[in-house]
This record gives C-alpha cells, structure tokens and sequence, in this order.
C-alpha cells in the first residue's frame, strides 16, 4: 500500500500539430485529454505495477486553503476527484489524513463527503478515514475498513483485536510510528521494534504500514519524499511478507494463546488444525510445550524474525517441547508433516 496526497488533481490536454507555422492559424491533426498531476500520475504508475494507492484527499497541513474551503467548494472539488481517479481499479479512498486535526470541518461534513462518493464513484473502491486522537466510528456502513492511527504511547498492534472485535470490519494500522531518528516518538522508534509490531499485527489479523524517518546527510525524510530506506525493517518486513504468502488458503486469523504468546492459524471453517504460528515478541523463552492431539505429527519450524532463519525443528506428536534460543523476537511455525 502507498498513499498519495492528491488535492490537486489536473487536467493535460494535449494536442498535435504537423507543419506547425509561426504568426499563422494551425489545425491540430489529434487531441488528447489525460488525467494528470503528480497524485493521479503516481496511481497510474502504481496500477501498472500491480501496487494498491491509498488516496489521500484531505488533509489539515495546507498552505493553499484547501483545508478550508466553503461547503460548496468542497463538493465541487470532491466531485471533481471521483470523476478523475474512479476509473482506476487500484485506487482506495482516504477521506483524511488526520481527519479531527481539520478544525473547520464537522462531522457532518464528513458524511457529506461520504455520501457524495458513494453516490459517485461507480465502481465502490474501498473507503475509510485516519484518525489522530480521536477515532472514528468504523461501524458506519459506508466505512469499508479501519484506517487507524496509534493513539498511545506504547501500544499499537496490540490493540488490533480489541478493534477487531469492536468494528468487525479489516484493520489497516496506517501509522504504527516510523522506524527513524527525528524528535518525535512518533518518528524514532527502532527497527526491531517497527519488526515486532508488523510481527504482531500480523498474528492478531491486522495489516500494518511501514514508514520511515531516518535524519540523512541530503535532508529528505523518506517519509515525505522517498528516495533510500537506511532502516533495517524493510527487509524484515520482506522476510515475514514471504511467510505470510506461504501460508495456505486465504491466509491467517487469530486464535486464542495463552497469555505470554500471541497466536494465529491458516483461516478456515470450522477452524482448521493444519497451521499455525506462535511469536513471542520481546519475550525469551528456552523452550515452549506443546499438545493438539495424541495422534496428528507436526513439522516444527524455529523462526527467528529478527535475523530471517528459518530452523527445522524435528517432527512431534503429542505432547512435545520445543527449545528455543532464549532470545527476542522467535517465532514457531506448526504444519501437518507431509
């Protein structure tokens, strides 16, 4: 998932002309009308390859007014919005970034804007808006998944169940702090731990996003501009995005552990007993117990998440012990043995 801020849609019209002559009338011989600007031109890069683009449409760090047009206007320009991005098939509507930071907007106008891309958008792509402090309510029928920032100073992906459980809908963790080095706790936290909260919104059933905000020689923030990741979580997110298409069937749902562990299995019903994933987090445990059933033989795998190994664990049935390394961020991967 990528986002681009896209406040300024444009129009290119461009046009051909042969034998073009200085000082006297020339009849172009084709036209063509395009969507453009820097938003729309990024989402057509990122629909040829395959990349969803989470439009942003809003926002409360404007300099040009945007933030704060009349409620005309604003229906006009969100009108204008869906009528130019709709047609692309990869395209997810943001409503907000930080939506309750825009202190000239109501929560009635925000419905508004729903309303009017409901009514708009031919096509129903996917629709939510991000929160800073306070969240919104994600059981509105128009809402199609949680867009959540972390609004605590510690947890985050520990909190996908509860959200889970409260809006019934997908939880997409837009902001779980940034792997960097900035001021802000919200933008230096390490990459072991941008590697455990992606670990651990992974097993709850969540869908977290990476950011970066490393302090570089050339002043640019990935966060802002792109360029080069200097994190050491890209990679470990790349690791666990091959372990998450491993999994068979439709992927992975949480499932009840025991209090120390956070837990998930391959997603069916009735439950199925053929794969699961244990991870201990900041945890280090020397050995973990395990029983299913007297008769069904599992193939072990000892994940360390943090160095990207894989380890074969043995074949087991029963009850059976596992020994571990005693050290942070290990995970255990359970499968029916072949």
């Amino acid at each position: 998932m990528i986002y681009t801020v896209t406040f300024n849609p444009s129009l290119d019209y461009i046009v051909s002309v042969e034998n073009f002559q200085l000082g006297l009338t020339n009849r172009t011989s084709s036209e063509m009308l395009l969507p453009g600007g820097k938003g729309i031109n990024v989402s057509t890069v990122l629909m040829n390859l395959g990349i969803e683009a989470d439009l942003i449409v809003m926002h409360p760090y404007d300099r040009w007014g945007f933030s704060m047009m009349k409620a005309e206007d604003d229906d006009r320009y969100w009108k204008y919005v869906l009528a130019r991005f709709s047609a692309y098939r990869n395209v997810w509507w943001s409503l907000a970034n930080e939506y309750d930071l825009m202190h000239e907007k109501t929560l009635s106008d925000w419905e508004r804007y729903a309303g009017i891309i409901c009514e708009k958008d031919p096509y129903h792509h996917l629709r939510s808006i991000h929160n800073c402090k306070a969240y919104y309510d994600y059981n509105l029928p128009w809402i199609t998944h949680c867009s959540i920032q972390r609004t605590e100073t510690y947890r985050s992906s520990e909190l996908v169940n509860e959200w889970r459980e409260k809006y019934h809908k997908p939880v997409i963790l837009d902001e779980i702090c940034y792997e960097g080095n900035i001021q802000f706790g919200w933008g230096n936290i390490s990459g072991e731990e941008m590697t455990r909260r992606f670990w651990e919104a992974f097993c709850r059933g969540g869908y977290p996003g990476h950011g970066e905000t490393y302090l570089s020689p050339d002043r640019i923030l990935w966060w802002s501009h792109g360029g080069v990741l200097h994190g050491t979580s890209p990679d470990r997110i790349r690791f666990l995005a091959k372990i998450m298409e491993e999994t068979p069937g439709l992927g992975v749902e949480p499932m009840p552990c025991k209090w120390d562990e956070v837990a998930c299995r391959a997603t069916g019903f009735p439950a199925r007993k053929d794969y699961f994933i244990y991870y201990y987090s900041f945890m280090r445990p020397g050995f973990r117990d395990f029983y299913f059933d007297d008769t069904t033989e599992y193939q072990v795998e000892i994940i360390d998440t943090w160095e990207m190994t894989i380890t074969d664990g043995g074949i087991h049935k029963g009850k059976f012990r596992v020994q571990l390394p005693g050290k942070e961020y290990m995970a255990v991967r359970l499968q029916i043995a072949k």
